[in-house]
């Protein structure tokens, strides 16, 4: 008996020092978030479908049949949940950041919220967004200052590193936006970047980034088990996507701030900035490339079209899951060369590769939509009882095909 307490009083203390350390937090609060999301979905496509707050079929929609938008409340509420269940305490600047950071996925929740339901005029929400992400670059003084020796710059001042910083911001959460077009792409790609950077944030003890990371992956997983389903499915709706884009963003930003100050350490990377980039190589790439394939024909760069790689993936055959299987691996494969590649290569080089690949995916996306509208424009050919080859020569006929 003498034997049995001392053991078991062992056996408490090694289970309890299991359970509080900060490693073993951020996995449960990834398996808590996860399981969190998977059981309030159901209750929400419920409601969902109750209140008619559900998508109908557009001329951009891949879907033919009408969805419940608010998945990003099951995002929101398991990703807070989980995190909030584990004190974090590393030091002050972390948690006022942290406490910063959670009043700006607030603000844009019930932003995302109201434009789910009601729609939000584009101008307004870009306002909220902007005071949202001023919120923490303005009180929290978190800031992108340092070029990482990109173009020969170093330390940059606050008249550009503020704008620079909110910028990011406005980017990276439309970006997220502008790619939730077909099922499991703006949340796999998210779940990744997410991984990533909360990978990162535990190998360099800073547990409370780590975890919320982590938090807001293990949701991303559990909603990507109804977006993908037939029978149950939801979509994150602007509630998911803002939030999920702000706090990427927020990972990010943190990233870059923490590499410069880790500068010796050999647990940091000098070329923080494109290791972020190719991260987010996919929403980056989508985002320049519609913009700039919008404001070629002459429209604006803002109204919406069919002209994502998703939506060309789509129309080569490929369903939603290999679609966004695709440019998942895209993320993958392209970070996994970066680490086994880049060595000595300077930040200022490994830019001038990074724009040679969004130069080469423009190409690609060029020819795919090129043999699109032909494999199209030979099927509606064919259907027409009035078209025949008859009576054409060789050479118009060829001048037709082009």
């Amino acid at each position: 008996m003498d034997l049995q307490i001392p053991l078991q009083i062992i056996s408490e203390g090694n289970f309890n020092s299991m359970v509080h350390h900060d490693v073993y937090q951020c996995f449960l609060s990834f398996l808590i978030a996860c399981f969190l999301s998977i059981i309030s979905i159901p209750v929400i496509i419920n409601l969902s479908n109750l209140l008619h707050l559900t998508a109908k079929p557009g001329f951009r929609s891949s879907h033919h049949t009408e969805t419940p938008t608010l998945g990003g409340i099951a995002i929101f509420a398991s990703t807070l949940i989980a995190y909030f269940l584990w004190p974090h305490a590393e030091n002050a600047i972390d948690s006022n950041i942290i406490n910063l950071s959670i009043t700006g996925v607030l603000i844009l929740f019930f932003l995302g919220l109201k434009d789910d339901i009601l729609a939000v005029d584009p101008t307004k929400k870009l306002i909220i967004q902007i005071f949202a992400s001023l919120i923490l670059v303005a009180m929290g003084n978190f800031k992108i200052d340092h070029f990482y020796g990109i173009f020969g710059i170093d330390a940059v001042p606050d008249i550009v590193s503020i704008p620079l910083t909110v910028f990011v911001f406005i980017a990276i959460i439309n970006a997220i936006n502008l790619i939730d077009g077909i099922d499991g792409l703006a949340g796999g790609i998210s779940l990744i970047a997410g991984l990533g950077f909360g990978i990162w944030f535990i190998l360099n003890d800073h547990f409370s980034f780590g975890c919320l990371a982590f938090a807001m992956s293990g949701s991303l997983l559990g909603f990507l088990r109804f977006n993908f389903s037939k029978t149950s499915k939801i979509f994150m709706g602007d509630t998911g996507s803002l939030i999920v884009g702000y706090l990427l963003s927020i990972f990010a930003v943190e990233f870059l701030s923490l590499n410069v100050g880790y500068l010796h350490d050999p647990n940091a990377y000098f070329n923080a900035p494109i290791i972020v980039m190719v991260l987010l190589i996919v929403p980056i790439f989508d985002t320049l490339r519609v913009f700039i394939v919008r404001i070629v024909k002459g429209g604006s760069p803002f109204v919406a079209d069919r002209n994502h790689m998703h939506h060309i993936l789509i129309d080569t055959g490929l369903n939603h899951f290999w679609a966004s299987f695709t440019l998942w691996m895209v993320t993958i494969l392209n970070t996994a060369l970066f680490f086994t590649f880049h060595g000595n290569i300077t930040n200022t080089a490994s830019l001038y590769i990074y724009i040679g690949m969004f130069c080469a995916y423009m190409v690609v996306a060029y020819f795919m939509k090129k043999r699109i509208a032909t494999a199209q424009d030979k099927k509606k050919h064919a259907k027409s009882p009035a078209f025949s080859d008859k009576g054409v020569s060789p050479g118009q006929k060829l001048l037709k095909d082009l």
